[in-house]
């Protein structure tokens, strides 16, 4: 086989999801040369009306999620069109789908009979809560699911209060472990010939991040609080102002904590008791942050955070996304993807240097009926 648009050329899938988390995936498998149908009720994927803003012809939301994807609309309602969608499914590798349990039952659409229906497809269902517990099938969205998995506990100051990740981190998180659970099929189907179903949920994602958190909960029994920029187990990992703005630094060891002391003039501060090791300097950080603040008043955030990270201390200016986005090391990473009809996109994470991730569609216009 020529792999000439990706390591999955030649996959084909059928992603019947909507909003973010399944659209992600099918997204990423997309840009890895899988051959993408995104299917569509009558009324079109919600995030067609998040808007505005728009990108070209679509919202911008919406584009962010579904490149490398072609688009049928097709109403399940129908039984013309759900055996449209069955014969899709005869053929078809992956099954994306993130239906509510109720739909999915109207319609018969279970793992018995897609198993049924083509024995080696591979069933990825995106959920809120999957079907056990007393939430099972209810729906989920990103930011209910991060108040209610302790995303939002320790997210934020006392000043702020709880406050939501600014990001749809759970929904994203979903996404990738839904392609992983995908990959994993894959592989088990080279042994077995089969495919299997593979379920991911929101909830099972949202409580998956709560490191450190978790782990320090289950050490200390202590519940955790809000900390707002700072790390709860390693100081100084915390933001800091200077002359010109916010720099972020992330001391991980002695040695980098050592670095930093002495470029700010503060080389006897690592050697005292109370600051020369992380455990004490996580105690004591409150004092250790009043010193470090003072020196940090006469220093330029940008050029710091340059000289600073060269000499091996990780640490950052705190940057605006258009900052990001203009910057010299986004464009050499050639972050940003651009294609015809006004798209814009952040590339694949992944890079692979044989079978490199592909754009070759721009997210599909709605076809309507």
């Amino acid at each position: 086989m020529s792999l000439h648009h990706g390591a999955l050329t030649g996959l084909k899938v059928v992603d019947a999801s909507r909003v973010l988390g399944g659209p992600i995936c099918g997204q990423m498998l997309g840009d890895h040369g899988a051959e993408v149908l995104k299917i569509e009720s009558p009324a079109g994927d919600d995030t067609r009306a998040w808007s505005p803003p728009n990108l070209g012809p679509v919202s911008a939301y919406f584009s962010g999620a579904n490149r490398n994807k072609s688009t049928q609309v097709l109403d399940f309602n129908q039984a013309a069109d759900f055996a449209q969608f069955t014969e899709l499914l005869r053929n078809a590798d992956v099954l994306i789908e993130n239906f509510r349990p109720e739909s999915a039952s109207k319609w018969g659409l279970t793992r018995e009979f897609t198993a049924a229906l083509n024995p080696r497809l591979i069933h990825c269902r995106v959920s809120g809560f999957g079907d056990v517990g007393p939430m099972a099938g209810l729906p989920a969205y990103d930011t209910a699911m991060q108040a209610l998995c302790g995303l939002m506990s320790v997210n934020g100051t006392a000043e702020s209060g709880p406050m939501r990740v600014g990001l749809p981190v759970v929904d994203m998180t979903t996404g990738l472990n839904a392609m992983i659970g995908i990959l994993l099929a894959l592989q088990a189907r080279h042994a077995t010939g089969l495919g299997q179903l593979v379920e991911t949920t929101l909830f099972a994602n949202a409580v998956s991040l709560l490191h450190p958190h978790a782990s320090n909960y289950f050490g200390n029994g202590a519940v955790p609080r809000l900390s707002g920029n700072a790390h709860p187990n390693i100081y100084p990992y915390d933001a800091f102002t200077t002359r010109t703005g916010s720099i972020y630094m992330a001391v991980g060891n002695d040695r980098q904590f050592a670095t930093l002391c002495d470029h700010l003039g503060l080389a006897a501060l690592a050697q005292q008791p109370e600051f020369a090791s992380n455990p004490q300097r996580s105690i004591h950080r409150e004092s250790l942050r009043s010193l470090l603040q003072e020196a940090l008043q006469t220093e330029n955030a940008v050029g710091l955070a340059d000289t600073l990270v060269r000499k091996g201390v990780p640490c950052a200016a705190v940057q605006d996304v258009a900052q990001l986005l203009a910057s010299e090391q986004a464009q050499a990473a050639q972050i940003v993807v651009e294609m015809g009809n006004g798209y814009r996109g952040i590339a694949s994470p992944i890079q692979l240097s044989d079978t490199p991730a592909s754009y070759r569609k721009t997210p599909p216009v709605f076809p309507g009926r």
